[in-house]
Parts: structure tokens; sequence; C-alpha cells
């Protein structure tokens, strides 16, 4: 009587019940294929890294004493395909039941019902014992209504008793911190050094390589600067709750090109691949806070993407896919600029984020929102094409919860399921929160002439061509009567270097 288990590469959670014991009878089958690096290009460093924290996961189950069953890239009996290579195990074990986790990705859930299907074996599917709401709760709340952000963050605060005092109130008096949150960083307090020990995984890289596997950006192998086990995941926590969460409130919004992470954590990649649990970072994080070594706004504003953006996001997902991936509510057609795979552009905040994302694998949230992002919105690209690049170029990209940041937040594609208003900023917000416009080519003042910061004219195109969408909104009052004021002789001459621009941003 033998079960297979099947574990995904995002699905490294060593207090998984599965693992509190060996269990002869099973084996836990983990495999590296084809069919989950090509569905989009990824970033080398993404492959790359779920394929050595898998390898160190399996070895540490063979260590506790687990059967395990692993298939690497260059194996010759890897089919590289889920279903053909559960129906040879099945055989080659002569298995007599099947069990998976839940997967966190629509698409791969399908892949798995189709082979559990194949295998014709007794099947049970379990949860993945990682995230703080209950999957199929969420996708009937969320199918029903999306709530705001807000009052689900309050509900997920009481359900978990985090952050309230003894009358069941928030500690602090507030709720949300988030408008303590804004700051610019002046350079000060100095930024802490990027938190991994980089790993030489060159010999992977070969075997990936050999395998044929298409990737883009920096591989960086010889010094992978990632954590690859939950012991380096644990160690970064904890640098990150001793040494940079005091500061992460008041500067999360703030980009620079000095600094990759500022007081960002980079615990995602280890968070969505489950070497970390979110409760765990969250204790951690609030710990520090009644210790007196973290203010309230910090603690909450870091509390509030865990506990908060990042179970809503999940709740989007599962509650409105699958048509949520076909959502494209501004009907936005173009494709992104070419620049977007090489960071050869004249424009040295995108320069800049693009050229990290390349280099590192990583933007913090507002890169992603505020630049990239708002470049693609503005411009009118495809949300399909948006969706591939950040799900591909981004560690820590996996579709439940790129899909609702890309084509929720980020586009407005979904038309306001997730955001109350489309994240849409000219220069003067970069400006306002990095020092990327310091030494560039254009000029974050103008909005038309040949050194016109790109970002103003576009704004301004963006806003009149979905003037019928958005001038009922009561939180575009504002800039709606700001081109009402503007001279027309100004109006027309932004509009038509805007019409230029859309002609040939692949030259910006």
């Amino acid at each position: 009587m033998t079960t297979l288990r099947l574990v995904l590469g995002d699905q490294l959670n060593a207090s998984h019940p599965w693992f509190r014991q060996p269990d002869p009878g099973c084996v836990v089958v983990m495999m590296e294929i084809r069919s989950e690096t090509d569905y989009v290009v990824h970033h080398a460093q993404k492959v790359l890294a779920i394929f050595a924290a898998m390898r160190g996961f399996a070895e540490a189950l063979r260590a506790a004493g687990h059967r395990v069953h692993y298939l690497r890239i260059g194996d010759p009996d890897n089919q590289q395909d889920f279903a053909a290579n559960l129906v040879q195990l099945a055989a080659r074990y002569k298995a007599t039941r099947f069990e998976r986790m839940e997967a966190d990705e629509w698409r791969v859930e399908r892949l798995l019902d189709e082979a559990s299907a194949r295998l014709d074996l007794p099947a049970t599917v379990v949860d993945s014992a990682h995230f703080l709401r209950d999957r199929d709760d969420l996708a009937q709340a969320f199918s029903e209504r999306v709530p705001r952000l807000e009052y689900f963050y309050r509900d997920m605060r009481r359900r978990h008793g985090l952050l309230l005092d003894d009358n069941h109130k928030p500690v602090g008096g507030r709720w949300n911190y988030d408008a303590d949150n804004r700051a610019r960083w002046p350079g000060e307090p100095p930024a802490p050094a990027w938190p991994w020990v980089p790993t030489d995984v060159s010999a992977l890289w070969e075997e990936i390589a050999a395998a044929g596997v298409r990737t883009f950006g920096e591989p960086n192998a010889h010094a992978l600067p990632w954590p690859l086990s939950r012991a380096q995941a644990r160690e970064g926590l904890a640098v990150f709750v001793n040494q940079v969460l005091p500061h992460f409130g008041r500067f999360q919004d703030a980009m620079s090109t000095q600094e990759p992470l500022l007081f960002h954590s980079g615990l995602s990649f280890a968070l969505n691949i489950k070497m970390l649990h979110p409760r765990e970072v969250i204790d951690a994080a609030i710990q520090a806070f009644e210790a007196g070594e973290v203010d309230i706004a910090a603690c909450e504003g870091f509390v509030r993407q865990i506990l908060g953006w990042r179970e809503y996001v999940r709740g989007v997902y599962w509650g409105r896919m699958p048509h949520y991936a076909q959502t494209n509510a501004l009907d936005a057609h173009r494709p992104l600029p070419r620049w977007y795979w090489t960071g050869e552009t004249q424009m040295a905040c995108l320069r800049h984020a693009i050229g990290q994302s390349l280099q590192l694998a990583y933007a913090h949230h507002i890169q992603r929102l505020m630049i990239t992002g708002n470049f693609a919105l503005l411009a009118g690209c495809d949300p399909d094409t948006v969706d591939a690049w950040y799900l591909g170029i981004y560690i820590d990209a996996f579709e439940w919860v790129e899909m609702p940041n890309t084509r929720g937040m980020s586009q407005y594609a979904d038309g306001g399921l997730v955001a109350s208003k489309p994240y849409a900023a000219s220069a003067s917000y970069i400006k306002r929160q990095s020092d990327y416009c310091k030494g560039c080519r254009y000029a974050a003042t103008r909005r038309h002439g040949a050194d016109a910061c790109p970002f103003n004219s576009l704004y301004w195109d963006f806003m009149l061509r979905h003037e019928a969408d958005f001038a009922g909104n009561p939180r575009m009052t504002m800039p709606y009567r700001a081109w009402q004021r503007m001279d027309e002789a100004e109006r027309k001459a932004t509009l038509k270097h805007a019409r230029h621009l859309l002609e040939r941003l692949d030259d910006l």
C-alpha cells in the first residue's frame, strides 16, 4: 500500500502535518518540469532559487526519514509534465493512493485535477497549512462581493486577535497608520545591507541551461542572493525585525537609486514558497512592538501587508477566477515597450527600476506600482502582456498574488474591483518620492517639448482618454479640475506631445 504525495515548488512548508513524522507507506514526489518553467519566460534567478530551495527541502526530508522521489530537470526519465510523471511513478511504486496539497494557482489546480483523473487512484486534496484564511471560504466570500481592503483587514485583525487592546479596539486608537508612512528617504538613517548570504548554484545553472529552459535577467549563479532554506529565511526575518522594521513604516513608499531594498523586508520569496509562515512573520513584528523596539506605525504598516493585503489578493484571485484573467476594463492593447526586457530607456526612473529587476529579480511594491506599472497604465499596454512580464521577472511572483496586484491594483483592468481609483501619476509623484529625477535626461516639470518627462503628457492623455470612466469618481475630482484650469494652448500642446510619444514608445 503506497501513497504518492506531491509537493510543488511553492509548497516547501516544513511544518505541514505531512512532515511531522515519516510514513514508510508514503513517497513524497517533487519534480522540476518544463511545463512550469515555460508557461511564461521567467527570470533566471526565479528558476534557480525555486529549484535550489526544492532540492534542499528534499534533502531535509530524506534526512528526517521520509521517502522522497525527486525528478531533476535533466533526468532522462523526466517527462516534463505533472500527469505523465505521476502516471510513470504510480506504476513504479505500485501506488494505491494519490495525495496533494491545494495548489495556489488556478492553472496548476486544473492541471493537477487532470493528472489525478489520469491516475485513476483514490485521491485526497489537503490544505497547504499556510494561509490565514481558508481558500474555499475566501473564494465564496469574494465571489459574491469584493470588500474594500480596509474592512477586510479590520475583520482579519479581529479574527486573529492581533494588535487589539483589552476592549477589542485597535492598539494606539487607529486601525491604519498609512498616512504616517509616506516619507521620502533623505539618505538617513543608512539603509541596511542586502540581507541574504549569496549561494553558489552554478552547477544547477548548468543543468537548467542544458535542459533548454529559456530565461531572462542576470542569473548571478555564482552568488545567488536569495534564501534557499528555512534556516536562511528565519535569519533574514530576524535581521529585518531587529534592524530594519523600525524604519519600514515611514519609508515604505520611498524609492532610491542607492538602495534596492531600502527598509523593505525582502521576505516575499520565502513567504510565497512557504519557507516562512505568515503568522510567524506577523508575530515577530508584533513582539518587537510590544518590546518597545518598533513604533505602532511601522508595526501596523508591516502587519497590514501580510495579514491584510496578502490574504486579500488571494481572495480576489480565487473568488474571481478564471474570468479575472480576461478582464480589460480600459480596453488597453498596446505592447509593452521593448526596453521592459532590457532597461535601455532614457527615463531614469524606469531605467533604474527595470535594471534593478533584471539584476536582482526584485523591486519593491512602489517601484512596481508607481514606476513600471504606472507607465504601462498610462501608455495603455495590454494587461495580458503586463501580467506575463510581472509574473516572469519577479522572484516572488506567483499568479495568485501577482495577478490581482497587476491586473487589479496597477492596471485597473478589473474596472475597480481592487482599487477605488487608477494608480496613475505624473512625474511630480516620482520626484517627490525618489531621487530618480536628479540628472535624468527628461525634465520632471515639463509637459511637452523634447526634454519633457513622458509621464506628464501621458498622464493627461490617459485622464482625457478615460474621462467618461473616471470623472464621476470623487477621488479623481482634483485632477480634472486642474485640467480645466489649464490654458487651452497648454492642453493642446500636452496632448499633441502625448500622441507623439505613443507612436514611439520603444525609443523613449
